[in-house]
């Protein structure tokens, strides 16, 4: 039986997958497995969601579910998911609870936990959780039942946090910012403001149903036409529950996750704040990414995919600053998950301080070219045991040397294998990625 969490919560179509029945169930078991009984106080639990129309069913549904196990809820309404993790925390919360599919459409929702402190649950956790599904418990009734109450000041808390956490201000700046019709359309455009910047607000009008629909960070045309018309410093984009955070210049050039982490790099480095000189990011990041850091005498740390990973590293080492190719920024001195308005805040603030455009700053690093082939259709647990394929492999390493590199790796859900190629020129790195698909399929067909 395959496992219910992925690598950020429960996921699916909601009211097909996820349904309001399995979000109680899983508040349930998520409720006896975060929580301690104490004499003092019932436990308590943070809930917030992203603006989707599936999500006001589903807040209903956890409510019910954690009120129903005897604990007291804060609803804290629509807010971007660092700031249900940031508000779990500072509120003394057992736990947090998040409604949201982040980067996907409408039709999907997920629901996905942090632990006391505002932090992911680590893959022991949630298995524990989907063991509790479907195990009696003692009923709770009278005055042991949980209080509901509405959070007021969840969007203000998190605005302050944000903008406290600058070190130099955004004044002088033009700035536009894409919230995906998602969890940022109130907080981020007034956290730019206040930081001193002046602000055009883009995919900033939530239906319920528009949620990342041709906005956002998975869709930044949008973004670069705006800078452009408004002659803007640069761009930032959210996705729909506002973990991620991409960028633009200001000639419309895209800047990824990649490039904002070797900004964010070197600016903690030349202020001494970044913990052991090293940076933690994936197996993904561009391989310029880690070139660029060498030169910059930062160490790289890698981890498998997903900004847990990441952050279970960063604690792990004690390291400030890591994330991913796709946005997800940790900076673990004011967050405790990967923040697209905080991240964007840091990113612009380096702009400021500097005095330059976010072209010539995005030049601290030179993005390889880089191909990946989904070959389909294979048996992906003989990977591992394929002597040919780690020969062709260990062949193509050899032929690329030090100025690119090979990434082989089983999808984790589906019946395919993810070949992945970094090369100075795009061709060479077709033609590799090409060369080694064709050694999957034969010798895993």
């Amino acid at each position: 039986m395959a496992r219910l969490f992925g690598t950020d919560g429960v996921r699916g179509v909601a009211g097909q997958d996820l349904t309001a029945g399995l979000v109680l169930d899983l508040s349930v078991a998520a409720a006896r497995v975060l929580t301690e009984r104490r004499e003092d106080r019932r436990p308590m639990a943070v809930v917030g969601r992203d603006p989707r129309a599936s999500g006001e069913f589903l807040e209903a549904a956890v409510v019910a579910g954690l009120a129903g196990t005897g604990v007291d809820v804060v609803r804290a309404g629509v807010l971007p998911t660092p700031a249900v993790a940031h508000l779990t925390g500072e509120l003394g919360a057992d736990f947090g609870v998040m409604l949201s599919a982040s980067h996907n459409p409408a039709r999907d929702n997920g629901i996905k936990f942090f632990a006391a402190g505002g932090h992911k649950l680590a893959d022991a956790l949630e298995d524990e959780i989907e063991g509790m599904l479907g195990v009696p418990s003692t009923p709770v009734t009278g005055e042991d039942v949980g209080r509901v109450t509405e959070a007021i000041d969840t969007a203000e808390r998190y605005i302050q946090h944000v903008v406290g956490s600058l070190r130099h201000r955004l004044d002088g700046l033009k700035v536009v910012v894409d919230c995906a019709h998602g969890a940022s359309c109130t907080v981020a455009p007034e956290a730019l403001r206040r930081a001193g910047a002046e602000v055009i607000a883009i995919g900033d009008a939530p239906d319920g149903h528009n949620i990342n629909e041709g906005h956002g960070s998975t869709h930044l045309d949008a973004l670069q036409e705006a800078v452009r018309l408004h002659g803007a410093d640069a761009g930032i984009a959210n996705d729909g529950d506002a973990d991620r955070c991409l960028a633009v210049d200001s000639d419309g050039e895209v800047v990824d996750g990649d490039q904002i982490l070797a900004i964010l790099a070197t600016e903690l480095k030349e202020a001494g704040r970044l913990a052991e000189d090293t940076l933690v990011v994936t197996v993904m990041s561009n391989l310029g990414l880690k070139l660029a850091m060498k030169r910059e005498g930062v160490s790289v740390v890698e981890t498998a995919v997903g900004d847990r990973y990441v952050l279970e590293e960063m604690k792990r080492g004690g390291f400030a600053l890591g994330g991913e190719q796709s946005g997800h920024v940790i900076l673990l001195d004011h967050g405790t998950t990967g923040d697209g308005v905080l991240t964007g805040l840091h990113l612009l603030s380096a702009i400021a301080r500097r005095g330059q455009g976010l072209a010539e700053l995005a030049k601290v690093m030179t993005r390889l070219p880089q191909v990946l082939i989904n070959v389909p259709d294979v048996d992906r647990t003989k990977v591992d045991e394929s002597a040919p394929l780690w020969a062709a492999v260990r062949k193509a390493e050899a032929g690329l040397g030090e100025t690119g590199r090979v990434l082989l790796r089983p999808s984790g859900t589906e019946p395919k294998v993810r070949v992945m190629v970094e090369a100075p020129e795009e061709e060479q790195a077709r033609a590799v990625a090409e060369e080694l698909a064709g050694v999957v399929r034969k010798e895993l067909s």
